[in-house]
Order: structure tokens, then C-alpha cells, then sequence
């Protein structure tokens, strides 16, 4: 049986903590930022838990 492969989509988008838990980026960061409140972009800067629904899925695609 050949081994799994990595999602490359998905290993460019979420990475694992030490305890196991997924972390995502927020959503609205990338572009048209000069359009955007400074207030906005702050409150998107940091990283999120992905949530519990998708945490299966998205092991999956990383191999975990």
C-alpha cells in the first residue's frame, strides 16, 4: 500500500501546536488592505483554533 500524501493546499494553511490542536489563519488579510480600518486589520492579525467540526477533515489531509 503506497503512504498517504500530504494535502499541499492544506500544509500551506494550517499548522499544529505542540498539544495536537490545529491553528489557522484569519480570513481578509491578503488584499485591498488600504480599503480596510486599521481597526480591521489588528483584529484579523492573529492565528485562531480551527474549529471542531473540521478538525477531522483537515488531520486528514495532513496526515496526522
Amino acid at each position: 500500500m503506497p503512504k498517504m500524501k500530504t494535502h499541499s493546499g492544506a500544509k500551506k494553511r494550517f499548522r499544529v501546536t505542540g498539544s495536537g490542536k490545529l491553528m489557522r489563519q484569519q480570513a481578509n488579510r491578503r488584499h485591498y488592505l488600504e480599503h480596510k480600518s486599521s481597526r480591521l486589520t489588528r483584529r484579523l492579525k492573529g492565528d485562531k483554533l480551527v474549529s471542531k467540526g473540521s478538525v477531522k477533515q483537515i488531520k486528514r489531509m495532513l496526515g496526522i
